[in-house]
């Protein structure tokens, strides 16, 4: 005789689904991090050369006073236009920076529960169904299906297994 409920699974099967999960929030969170490290390496950059330009335009006007000369081009201008180019690029670029950091923080938070989820399931419930529904209405209550670009929760695979029931 055939069983038509489909496999059984353990608590342990979700425990380690938990694992899974925070092990994938925090590659992604390197991920980001290295990306971070990159943006801020560009601000070091950027803010280097500003200081530069700024320093090499203030030791032209502190120079010896020379005979003066007919009207010319001041070559002492500043060329305002690239300074405050880069000076927005460098803005643009510090706000990248906090977003990521935002976003890590909050993958962090999250792998941090699955982490505290996998300890409650492993220590507080026997069945594999109840495990199963804590681990569904965490995801749904942490809106975890939008960590995960390109993998599907298991909240989504319930959902998407209640809609095809229903068809």
């Amino acid at each position: 005789m055939s069983d038509d409920t489909g496999p059984t699974l353990s608590v342990d099967d979700f425990v380690d689904y938990c694992h899974t999960q925070t092990g994938l929030l925090s590659g992604r969170v390197e991920m980001m991090r290295a990306e971070a490290d990159e943006l801020l390496s560009e601000i070091d950059e950027e803010t280097a050369e500003i200081r530069r330009r700024l320093e090499d335009h203030t030791k032209r006007l502190e120079g010896t006073d020379a005979p003066s000369t007919p009207a010319g081009p001041d070559r002492s201008d500043l060329d305002l236009e690239a300074l405050e180019g880069l000076e927005s690029e460098v803005k643009e670029k510090q706000l990248l920076v906090k977003a990521k950091q935002t976003r890590m923080q909050a993958f962090q938070e999250l792998a941090a529960a699955y982490t505290d989820l996998a300890g409650e399931l492993r220590s507080d419930v026997d069945d594999g169904e109840e495990a199963m529904t804590r681990v569904i209405q965490f995801e749904a209550d942490n809106d975890a299906p939008t960590y995960f670009e390109d993998r599907e929760t298991l909240v989504e695979a319930a959902a998407h297994s209640r809609s095809t029931e229903g068809e």
